[in-house]
């Protein structure tokens, strides 16, 4: 799900906005190949040994880079060690990077919002940027988070001529290539709240089963009055949005379970796990309870009076939500082509009312939505699926919260190849700066990840001085 809002003011240390003049179609020499968008893209020098030091290029994915940007502090942290010119890149479609403008979410616009076109927007921007400052020689390290983590490892699977090493932090590359269990990822919030507290999900359960009850009896007003909606809930279909609407809270808590209050995907308190149990415990009516557990999410200033269910929740091609806005719409085309997040939530292995979402329902909805049909194997074949042997370079982490890491890489396939655990760690909390409450796995984690990407910097650094002395040699022998 994409952040719904954008901060003017920068985050990071020194870091400058600026635009890049890219290519619309980088697989067309006609029409669309020979013209431009402005890419945007953040920057920050402060750090960086000129010439010398790394490049750490973060892949933007589906929203503003700002926020982003706001909340990757390790890369900060990380460059300041190793001296690296750090680069925030935005995804095209999302943010200000716009191939069409504000028409660019329009039907027959977002043929050219694919995985493979932002890509090549990276590796073009990369290749430029380098001549720009003169780092020829400098390594680039890609990194990323959920949907931008798929993309760093990607990255370096298509472009390891331009991309020494990924950090691919919560990175669903199972699951979105249609290779997960549909129950999973529901299953998995459904443990953290059950980790939480164990009264706190047979609560749920109840409250669940009761608004299912007062809509089989017609007594749709009393759902309305104890869930607080601004609007009444008036038939069946209310109810199922209501439950989309309810569904989406837990998904997000889980997701942003950090020890420590964050304003990234909405704003919410340290533990909101913890927090939402609590508030569904202390109400008497499991109903009224679970209004206020969604409240930690929806309602965090504690102002609104009432939910209006249809505009704080749109549903979409992604069971985990979409988010609202432009960037929502251009991330449901993109679940709707070549990402697959079918999803659903069973009521048996969790929490949630029954909410089936087929591979079919997903072809009606994206046939009827975009006119276009979702290509469900395609992830498999050009990103090879779960077949990541012959790859390298690349650090899989995942946090042990994180309802997205059953979808994850989560063991190592070679020495280069590498799976990290953080206990105790939502969603990629290792991109995130040190904090006082970190759990003492992200710090270990964080430790290990800085010295494999040393590594691999001074091994690229290594690399490129012998082929100089090579050509220098076989240019002698001339």
């Amino acid at each position: 799900m994409a952040p719904a809002w954008s901060p003017a003011w920068a985050a990071g240390p020194g870091l400058e906005e600026r635009f890049f003049q890219q290519v619309r179609d980088h697989f067309s020499f006609e029409t669309c190949g020979n013209e431009t968008f402005p890419q945007r893209y953040l920057v920050s020098a402060k750090f960086w040994k000129k010439g010398f030091g790394p490049i750490f290029f973060y892949t933007g994915n589906e929203g503003d880079i700002w926020s982003f940007a706001q909340n990757s502090d390790f890369i900060f942290e990380l460059a300041e060690e190793q001296q690296a010119l750090v680069i925030f890149a935005e995804h095209r479609y999302y943010g200000k990077s716009l191939p069409f403008g504000l028409e660019s979410t329009h039907l027959r616009k977002t043929g050219l919002l694919t995985v493979e076109q932002a890509l090549a927007d990276y590796a073009v921007l990369i290749t430029e940027l380098k001549q720009q400052y003169g780092a020829a020689d400098c390594p680039v390290i890609a990194f990323g988070g959920s949907y931008g983590g798929m993309l760093s490892a990607y990255m370096r699977m298509k472009y390891p001529n331009i991309v020494a090493g990924a950090l691919a932090a919560s990175a669903p590359l199972l699951s979105v290539a249609g290779l997960g269990d549909p129950t999973q990822f529901f299953r998995d919030v459904t443990a953290d709240f059950q980790k939480s507290s164990p009264g706190c999900v047979t609560a749920v359960r109840k409250a669940f089963q009761q608004i299912k009850d007062l809509c089989l009896s017609g007594a749709y007003s009393e759902i309305s009055s104890k869930m607080a909606t601004c609007n009444k809930i008036s038939n069946k279909e209310d109810v199922y949005q209501l439950f989309g609407f309810a569904r989406n809270a837990f998904t997000m808590m889980a997701m942003m379970d950090y020890p420590y209050k964050t304003d990234f995907m909405g704003h919410l308190p340290a533990n909101p796990v913890k927090v939402g149990c609590e508030q569904i415990l202390a109400h008497t009516d499991p109903i009224q309870g679970l209004a206020a557990l969604v409240g930690v999410f929806y309602n965090s200033s504690g102002s609104a009076q009432c939910y209006n269910i249809y505009q704080l929740y749109q549903s979409c091609a992604d069971p985990t939500g979409c988010g609202i806005g432009s960037d929502a719409k251009a991330w449901d085309y993109q679940v709707c082509t070549e990402i697959n997040l079918t999803f659903n939530s069973n009521n048996v292995t969790d929490m949630f009312p029954e909410m089936p979402f087929t591979e079919a329902m997903r072809e009606q909805y994206c046939q009827s939505k975009w006119h276009v049909r979702p290509r469900a194997h395609w992830l498999q074949t050009n990103f090879w699926g779960g077949d990541l042997k012959s790859a390298s370079n690349i650090i899989f982490s995942n946090g042990d919260l994180d309802p997205w890491a059953g979808g994850g890489i989560n063991s190592s396939f070679s020495p280069s190849l590498i799976a990290l655990t953080i206990k105790g760690g939502a969603h990629h909390l290792d991109l995130r700066g040190h904090n006082p409450a970190d759990p003492p796995s992200v710090t270990e984690v964080r430790r290990l990840e800085a010295s494999i990407i040393n590594g691999w910097v001074k091994s690229a650094g290594m690399g490129r001085a012998q082929e100089k002395r090579l050509a220098a040699s076989a240019g002698r022998q001339l």
